[in-house]
């Protein structure tokens, strides 16, 4: 059933007024703060209107421009898209009030600049999570990357500068070398930019331009950070926190491995995707990107960049869960959008939380921070067991489901790369753990060795080290919370699953 409904028009313009609000606002602090926080809102209270119609099995549709017959900017919300868009909106809430803590403290320049961004940032995510065809998902990914490139560059360093360009390189060129022409040929074998749910290519297309045009869409999509397209993702950690945390770990990859979904689902469709074995082939790929990242990430010492390997490794757990093509699989990838969303927030809100603490980056030198920021570190716990896979955290829905879905669709080497990526990441998150928790802060252990005690917790500055403000806090703790709420009460995901697969 369809339903015409204006809905998914206003999630998008929402944030894009609240923008203009937050320009208009810039010499006052804390009314621009409010419109950011008021749009954010706003739009998180809009995308909830489409969760009944949903769930009653009808899809929302809204075009907003024609140009020509088969050419239009039009939206169309089903289970999947607001599955995306009820993440993506709820974590900028969490995202905004996060930054004022964060960008107080570090009385930030450009404030104004980053806020506006952030917001059209949201709003091209809206415009991906409920494009109706392959032209406006092009149009709104290609947004996405103008929109974000700010942010990443927000320090306007020269390394930021040189991360800047290299996130064009890759998200710029890609989707113009590959993606803009696998939607090109598509449209030239299927007449059509729509999606449908079974996909559009007629019988009879051609077996190997069908294969290449699949490759192209991987290839283009390069914000889903598969190897060897991902490298702008670690590079990127140069950004401000709250940039990684919420577009690097949230907005923009899952805007990329959403648009995948996408292809294969709607433009491909499960039927052909089995009959061409891209399905195994994609298999092969991710669990390459899944191990290979895994390694990397055990070997640095960087937090920020230990969580974006991390993030590389686990936005492959969706596609591998989906080309699984058995339900029990497909389930597990797909929940892991927000599974995986709402957990890696709260590890980047963490990693924030310290370094404006203590000033520390570096894994090795965070000996002792536990004792020092309780609150931080069980949200970081929580976050990491739940990255790993451990009861009751939403991971670990996410593995079940992968784990028994591999063995129905009988294929036993995709159990194996998610045995041995986990236990890579409880190594790597384990070592970050046991050093925050059990490791005797330098100050602390001088004192300790020549037999006397100490209070510790002292950084270089002669500052104490403790949690930094309610508004950097409060966030990384609800984050931390809603993991283990998605694991012990998984079923209106589950629900929105289940009608993206009927």
């Amino acid at each position: 059933m369809q339903i015409e409904s204006i809905a998914p028009f206003l999630a998008m313009a929402v944030s894009l007024a609240g923008a203009a609000l937050i320009v208009a606002t810039r010499k006052h602090p804390n009314l621009r703060e409010g419109c950011s926080l008021g749009a954010a809102a706003l739009q998180f209270l809009i995308v909830l209107t489409m969760i009944p119609p949903v769930l009653a099995g009808a899809t929302l549709h809204y075009t907003v421009l024609s140009f020509l017959p088969q050419v239009s900017i039009a939206f169309r919300v089903d289970a999947l898209g607001l599955l995306f868009a009820i993440t993506a909106s709820f974590l900028w809430i969490l995202t905004t009030i996060y930054s004022i803590g964060y960008m107080r403290h570090l009385r930030e320049h450009a404030q104004t600049r980053y806020y506006a961004f952030v917001a059209l940032a949201l709003s091209a995510t809206m415009g991906i999570a409920f494009s109706a065809n392959l032209m406006t998902l092009y149009i709104f990914y290609e947004l996405l990357t103008f929109m974000t490139y700010p942010l990443v560059t927000h320090n306007e360093s020269e390394e930021a500068f040189a991360v800047g360009r290299k996130y064009i390189l890759y998200q710029l060129g890609t989707s113009i070398v590959f993606l803009l022409p696998a939607i090109i040929v598509t449209y030239t074998l299927s007449s059509t930019f729509d999606f449908r749910p079974n996909g559009i290519f007629p019988a009879g297309a051609n077996a190997t331009v069908l294969v290449v045009v699949y490759f192209l869409f991987l290839a283009g999509i390069a914000k889903a950070a598969i190897m060897p397209f991902h490298a702008w993702l670690p590079a990127a950690m140069v950004a401000p926190t709250p940039v990684s945390a919420l577009l690097h770990a949230v907005a923009v990859v899952n805007a990329g491995v959403f648009s995948i979904l996408r292809v294969i689902l709607d433009v491909f469709g499960e039927e052909l995707m089995q009959q061409l074995n891209l399905g195994v082939a994609t298999a092969f790929v991710v669990s390459f990107t899944i191990l290979m990242a895994s390694f990397y990430a055990l070997r640095l010492d960087s937090l920020k960049a230990v969580l974006a390997y991390s993030t590389i490794s686990q936005l492959s757990y969706i596609i591998l869960g989906v080309v699984l093509f058995s339900p029990t699989g497909m389930t597990g990838g797909i929940i892991h959008i927000a599974n995986h969303a709402f957990s890696k927030i709260t590890l980047f809100f963490c990693a924030g939380s310290i370094d404006l603490a203590s000033g520390k980056t570096k894994i090795s030198e965070m000996r002792g921070i536990g004792r020092q920021m309780p609150w931080t570190m069980a949200a970081f716990l929580i976050g990491a067991f739940s990255i790993v896979g451990i009861p009751p955290t939403a991971g670990f829905i996410t593995k079940w489901f992968l784990a028994v879905g591999s063995i129905e669709a009988e294929k036993l080497p995709v159990f194996f790369v998610l045995l041995i990526s986990t236990l890579l990441s409880a190594g790597y998150y384990l070592r970050i753990i046991g050093t925050g928790f059990f490791g005797l802060p330098a100050e602390e252990k001088v004192y300790h060795e020549a037999g006397g005690y100490a209070e510790g917790g002292h950084h270089q500055e002669g500052r104490p080290i403790r949690e930094v403000s309610r508004f950097v806090v409060v966030p990384l703790l609800v984050s931390a919370a809603i993991s283990v709420v998605l694991g012990i009460y998984p079923h209106f995901v589950i629900e929105l699953v289940r009608l993206v697969l009927r």
